[in-house]
């Protein structure tokens, strides 16, 4: 979904002359709205727990050390098919699917890495969880990053895939959308919108995972209610120059596992932010997009049980170099 790379200066210079086009296409789609209460077509046998008046789907499977899986953006726990059933032979596994997506609430409000931070810390505490391991995927490793911030005492540890924590990961579209009425817009005639070709860059095997059946999965929980007005407030959200400073302040162990040849979100953010955290390694996984859980599932999960078990990982290499997963 990375629709092209932008500043916020460009975005200065054009919203201007671009405002009343997309007033207007914004008043010919009408307003986005949110969503409450069960979704039309959850599973039945989905789980829930209100947390701060969240309704939040999640499952809580196996036995020992807790560890918490969060999704990234525009998705949901289902993420974590090829991972949880490894976990959860040796660790307790929560996953949820955070506020605005899955088949959680679509409430109006707050969607920043922040606030979902505090929906997983408050999740955690209602299934009598005190201290666990985050695990994390693109925008859902800033959830987990701001939980860390947030409450360090209750993060054991970090593992953080193709993780999307910088300003200058956003895209043109996401900067554009913070504008009142055009984001509106934007999101009411373009988010659902040919996901078969947003989808494409996030794989590096196209032909191999870039199935007829992920596609209609995708497009049927596009059509969900609420979801486009969610995922504009999730991107709105998504600011986080604040955040950036205090990576530097975590030194919980971290682990940070990259395809090499994702697109979504390149690698050099990779490096840049295991530099940014004091106590983190590295791992890369040749011929693999942006989805290392999936496109290097068996390797990528091998490396994920022995860094949260604190075995079965290789020293890290020296500084300034990064390590290379076969």
């Amino acid at each position: 979904m990375k629709l092209g790379v932008g500043r916020p200066a460009l975005v200065a210079r054009v919203l201007p002359r671009w405002a009343a086009t997309w007033a207007a296409a914004f008043a010919a789609t009408g307003c986005l709205s949110f969503a409450r209460g069960p979704l039309p077509g959850a599973p039945k046998d989905a789980t829930y727990a209100d947390v701060d008046g969240v309704r939040v789907r999640y499952q809580d499977e196996g036995q020992g050390p807790p560890v918490v899986l969060l999704h990234g953006f525009a998705s949901s726990l289902e993420t974590w098919v090829t991972v949880a059933p490894t976990l959860k032979k040796t660790h307790r596994v929560l996953s949820l699917d955070l506020k605005g997506f899955g088949w959680t609430d679509r409430p109006e409000g707050d969607y920043s890495p922040q606030a979902q931070a505090k929906l997983v810390l408050g999740l955690m505490k209602a299934r009598g969880i005190d201290k666990a391991a985050l695990v994390a995927h693109s925008w859902g490793s800033s959830v987990a990053l701001a939980a860390t911030l947030a409450e360090p005492a209750r993060v054991e540890r970090l593992a953080l895939y193709d993780a999307w924590v910088y300003d200058d990961q956003l895209p043109t579209f996401f900067l554009w959308a913070r504008a009142p009425g055009i984001g509106e817009a934007l999101y009411a005639l373009w988010y659902d919108e040919r996901p078969d070709e947003k989808m494409a860059g996030a794989f590096f095997d196209k032909s191999r995972f870039m199935t007829e059946q992920l596609v209609e999965d995708v497009e049927r929980a596009l059509e969900r209610p609420g979801t486009k007005a969610a995922a504009l407030a999730a991107t709105r959200g998504q600011r986080f120059a604040e955040l950036e400073p205090k990576y530097r302040t975590i030194t919980k162990p971290t682990l940070i596992l990259w395809g090499r040849e994702d697109e979504v979100t390149l690698l050099s953010y990779g490096e840049r932010l295991s530099k940014d955290l004091r106590d983190a390694r590295l791992l890369v996984y040749p011929q693999c997009g942006h989805f290392p859980m999936i496109e290097a599932a068996s390797a990528s999960t091998r490396d994920l049980d022995g860094f949260l078990a604190e075995t079965a990982i290789p020293a890290p290499n020296a500084p300034g170099e990064k390590e290379t997963a076969p």
